[in-house]
């Protein structure tokens, strides 16, 4: 299989979590089909995507600006998990 530079990053094959996360918010309440489930899954989405754009970039400031998106998207997930919690969603 051709491999672009991001798909041979390691963080970037770490995959797993936009699967457990569409998983996991798959089971909540209809009603948040549109609210959170939406929010956390684009949050997720948004990890690998970050990674993979920010290495494309050749300047280290861009790379930066990217991975720092791609953090702030799983603290994103963090916050939306204990709320999920707190709701009695996981």
């Amino acid at each position: 299989m051709w491999y672009s530079g991001f798909q041979k990053l390691e963080i970037y094959q770490q995959k797993e979590l936009v699967k457990d996360i569409y998983k996991l918010s798959s089971s909540f309440p209809p009603d948040e089909k549109y609210a959170l489930v939406q929010q956390i899954n684009k949050a997720a989405v948004s990890v690998a995507s970050n990674i993979a754009e920010g290495t494309s970039r050749n300047g280290c400031q861009e790379k930066i600006h990217f991975i720092n998106i791609s953090y702030s998207s799983l603290m994103e997930i963090v916050c939306q998990t204990e709320i999920a919690f707190e709701l009695g969603y996981l």
